[in-house]
This record gives structure tokens, C-alpha cells and sequence, in this order.
């Protein structure tokens, strides 16, 4: 069994395609490593907890989170760690994936590499931004104000961590819909077309992953699900754009003949 490249090239064995993958997954390995080293250092000598806190530390009554454990400082840090090394190798892991699918990329088409990892990056980082910054502080606000005359809240560090790395991170992974589609539609997967078609089904999924990401009220998911609704209409015009005519038409044709099937 062979892998066949785009737009004629040679043909990959498939058995080397795999050692190929093996390669790709191990350098991506070792970027979260280093990523996760460096990120350790960065959140024990610089005040990151502190930074994460601090939406959250003038809603509560003495401005502090507790811990209940004499580990949870340790973890919490090695948490923090990985969630920085994440975000620290991502360029890492964009470029390995990319590098990976490229044999079945015309020629033309991975010229865009080195500025998809870089709008890959900058799109992350806008979502993370973005519930840093104004989701984050109004979901809390209305999470914790909520019955506030008859509870007091006792929020522990790990939990509340975990909370807002998962809303910032959800946040970040979900602002790259534009460069996934767009990379969707080089592979022949999804055309303009069918993006625009299926509109309104988007708008269901955007709105039912809207209500799941984000805390349980209508202000925050709005937030969330309104700038995606214009990436989902960003990604349309991309593909239009940057994907040339015979991958379009060959995910037509492919689409027509499976339906006709």
C-alpha cells in the first residue's frame, strides 16, 4: 500500500509514511518536554498563579484561594507547567502536523505553511485573550453573585484552576476553526460551497459548543458565539481564496458520486 502525493509527485510506501508519523509524534513529544521545562521554571519564579487569580480575587470574600491538601501547591504548579508548555510548543505542533499532510498538498499550496502557523499562533493567542480578559471576569461575576445572599463561596486554587485553564484553553483551540478549515479544504474534505450550505447546521453546532465551553449563562456564551460565527464566516471566504479550482471540484465530484451511490 502506497500514499499517493499530490498533483503527480512520487509515492510514499506506506510502511514509511507510518515511520514518517512515528518521527513527527516523537519531535512533538519532545517540543511539549522542553515546553513543559521551561514552563515549570516560568511558573515557579514568576507569579503565574497570581496572574490567573487575579479575575477572580476581588469576588471573593478575603481576596484569597485556599488549598485543603499539603500537595496541592506542588501539582497546581505542575499543572500550570504542562498548560504553559502547551501553549509554548504550539508552533512545534502546528508545523510537525503540517509537515506531515504536506505530501498531499499541491506544490503552490505549502507556500502557506510558515503563514498558517504563524495565524494559527496569533488566533490562539486571541482566544486566550479573549476569555482572559472578558469572558472569564463576567462568568465569574455572575457564577458568584448568584444566590450570594444565602452562600459564600470557599473556592479552592485547584479547582479554580482548573476551571479557567479549561475555559482559557477551550477558548484558544476553538479561535483555529479558520486555519483547520482551510487546511480541510487543501486535503479536498470541505468546499466554500459546502461551508455555506451547511450554514445553518454550523450555526446549531457553534451554538450547542458555545453552551458547552462556557459557564452557565447566556452573557458568556454569546461572547464565544459570536466571534466564531464570523471565523465560520471567515473560513468560508479563506477557502475560496486559497484553494485552488481542481481541489474544489474534485471534492464535488467526489461528494455528487458517493451520493449518488
Amino acid at each position: 500500500m502506497k500514499w499517493r502525493m499530490a498533483g503527480g509527485g512520487a509515492e510514499m510506501p506506506f510502511l514509511d509514511h507510518l515511520e514518517e508519523l512515528r518521527w513527527r509524534i516523537l519531535w512533538t513529544l519532545a517540543a511539549v518536554t522542553v515546553g513543559f521545562v521551561v514552563g515549570f521554571f516560568l511558573v515557579y519564579h514568576f507569579d503565574v498563579i497570581g496572574l490567573l487569580e487575579r479575575p477572580i480575587r476581588s469576588l471573593l470574600p478575603d481576596e484569597t484561594l485556599k488549598y485543603l491538601s499539603p500537595t496541592t501547591p506542588f501539582f497546581v504548579t505542575f499543572k500550570l507547567a504542562f498548560f504553559a508548555g502547551l501553549i509554548l510548543a504550539l508552533p512545534v505542533i502546528a508545523y510537525q502536523a503540517w509537515a506531515f499532510l504536506s505530501p498531499a498538498l499541491y506544490a503552490h499550496e505549502r507556500k502557506f505553511v510558515v503563514p498558517a502557523i504563524a495565524i494559527a499562533f496569533v488566533l490562539f493567542l486571541a482566544g486566550v485573550a479573549m476569555a482572559y480578559f472578558l469572558v472569564l471576569p463576567l462568568g465569574l461575576r455572575f457564577l458568584l453573585t448568584f444566590q450570594a445572599e444565602a452562600l459564600q463561596p470557599m473556592i479552592t486554587v485547584d479547582e479554580y484552576l482548573r476551571f479557567a485553564t479549561g475555559l482559557i484553553l477551550a477558548f484558544g483551540v476553538i479561535f483555529e476553526m479558520p486555519v483547520v478549515l482551510v487546511l480541510l479544504g487543501m486535503l479536498g474534505i470541505v468546499t466554500p460551497d459546502g461551508l455555506a450550505k451547511y450554514r445553518r447546521h454550523a450555526v446549531v453546532v457553534l451554538a450547542v459548543l458555545s453552551a458547552m465551553l462556557t459557564p452557565a449563562d447566556p452573557y458568556t456564551m454569546l461572547m464565544m458565539m459570536v466571534p466564531l460565527l464570523f471565523l465560520y464566516e471567515l473560513s468560508i471566504w479563506l477557502v475560496r481564496v486559497v484553494v485552488p479550482s481542481e481541489r474544489t471540484r474534485g471534492a464535488e465530484v467526489t461528494a455528487n458520486g458517493q451520493t449518488a451511490a
